[in-house]
């Protein structure tokens, strides 16, 4: 008799340098072998310059980054359907210019 395959227990640490921190910025560059995720804060400094500090960069390989989409845009619909749609501003689904 054959006995189903058990999940392997996961078990979730932070390490030692584990920090938090609020992105309203972030940039992705993308090669064949992996995405890199920068994260950072966005402030209009002039009517003319925004200015964006990265604070953190991930990488991740290009099948981790597919399953990051997946999962969020579960999320997301999850929100959406308990607090209502995601209005988006036109500009932030625009591209652009960054110096």
């Amino acid at each position: 008799m054959t006995t189903p395959s058990q999940q392997p227990e996961i078990r979730i640490a932070q390490t030692g340098d584990y920090r938090e921190g609020y992105a309203n910025s972030v940039q992705i560059r993308v090669s064949v072998w992996d995405f890199l995720l920068f994260f950072g804060t966005m402030t209009q400094t002039s009517p003319e310059t925004i200015q964006i500090s990265n604070f953190q960069g991930i990488y991740l390989s290009p099948q981790q980054a597919k399953a990051l989409w997946n999962i969020l845009g579960q999320n997301v619909a999850q929100y959406e359907n308990t607090f209502g749609e995601i209005k988006l501003d036109a500009q932030a689904t625009g591209h652009m210019s960054i110096q």
